[in-house]
């Protein structure tokens, strides 16, 4: 190998980057003292973008594609250098590779819980986490304020300052939404907007894009959390006089079905018992009212009515009714009805002729004769 060949091996021909990690931000080409040969070839891949540094300042910057580094591509690097048109020997320069792609899945939460002053319960303790995604917008931007001159940047670098800025930010967006604590977990979209707004400008300023910012989970203390729970079921048993009947006729249903099969006076036990605590717990729960205080004196109440017997009847052969005795001195009075119409009311045996009952003879006692002639 002759000594041109070895001097040509000092020169750097080929410039590029293929990222195989999900992590880097920025990656310097690892040029060693070597100097760049005029004429090399610069590769610039799709969610790439290339800088070149001279002497700590940022000059050239390209685009994805495929170049060939001379003077005309380079202006700003050809400027600082004073380098004269048609120049063609080799240079040094600091070339920055910076991917622009989506860094998906960054973790954000709260490491304590935060308060926030709700209209409704008042300070409550909130802890949140979520994820976000964010890409390069501005490389040089991003180079001059975060990474400077690091070699390998990447994502772990700048995660605790953006998670920062996202707990910060993002409880303020929560506080000023006004939106209630029991309706957090239906308005997560809504949230994540209002923080993506947020905090959209403390990205732009470091050169960031933020392109997703999403809640995953907001949660109360658990202490807090069971008191809802109390709440909810409270608003779930409403009026508590019918839940504690409901509950008593689930008691004479369970008892039925657990007689049946069994000797039916078991059976008619159960459902005795059933319907006394039936009747019980309906006078504890009756309109909902408190047992007034025992220095008090018991309030005098009248005794219920009596319930009207109703009649059942035969006509044509069928059961009709029930009718009332106002009704059934109607159909006497339109002959629907005789004295010896067949008639039955609740604790009879079995049928009998109108007659026979004394109330319902006094219908048909009472009639006047038929009109003569």
């Amino acid at each position: 190998m002759g000594i041109f060949d070895r001097l040509m091996k000092q020169f750097i021909d080929v410039i590029e980057w293929v990222d195989a990690s999900n992590n880097t931000i920025i990656w310097k080409f690892p040029r060693q003292d070597n100097e760049i040969k005029m004429g090399a070839k610069l590769t610039v891949r799709e969610s790439q973008v290339a800088v070149f540094m001279n002497e700590g300042k940022i000059a050239d910057v390209f685009e994805p594609g495929l170049y060939t580094l001379n003077t005309q591509n380079m202006p700003i690097l050809t400027d600082l250098k004073s380098w004269k048109y048609g120049f063609n020997s080799p240079f040094k320069a600091d070339v920055y590779f910076v991917s622009t792609r989506m860094f998906l899945n960054q973790k954000w939460g709260t490491q304590n819980p935060v308060i926030i002053r709700d209209a409704e319960f008042g300070p409550v303790r909130l802890r949140a986490y979520g994820s976000f995604n964010f890409s390069i917008n501005d490389p040089k931007l991003f180079i001059t304020q975060i990474s400077a001159t690091n070699p390998d940047f990447q994502t772990e670098d700048i995660n605790g300052q953006l998670r920062n800025i996202a707990v910060s930010r993002g409880m303020d967006s929560i506080a000023q939404s006004k939106i209630s604590l029991l309706d957090l977990s239906s308005n997560y979209d809504e949230i994540s907007k209002l923080i993506t707004d947020k905090i959209q400008p403390d990205f732009a300023e470091m050169g960031l894009n933020l392109t997703k910012f999403l809640v995953e989970n907001i949660s109360l203390p658990p202490e807090v959390e069971q008191a809802l729970d109390k709440r909810s079921e409270m608003g779930i048993v409403g009026n508590l006089g019918a839940y504690a009947q409901f509950q008593a006729a689930n008691a004479i249903e369970k008892s039925a079905e657990n007689s049946i099969g069994g000797n039916l006076g078991a059976a008619g036990m159960g459902l005795g018992v059933g319907a006394a605590m039936m009747g019980q717990v309906g006078n504890i729960f009756q309109n909902n009212q408190v047992a007034p205080a025992a220095s008090a004196p018991p309030p005098v109440a009248p005794p219920p009515v009596p319930e009207a017997p109703q009649y059942f009847v035969v006509l044509n052969g069928k059961s009709e009714g029930p009718y009332s005795m106002e009704q059934l001195s109607g159909m006497a009075s339109g002959q629907s009805i005789t004295a010896a119409t067949l008639v039955w009311k609740k604790g009879m045996a079995a049928w009998a002729a109108a007659s026979t009952l004394t109330e319902v003879a006094d219908i048909f006692n009472n009639m006047p004769p038929a009109i003569p002639g």
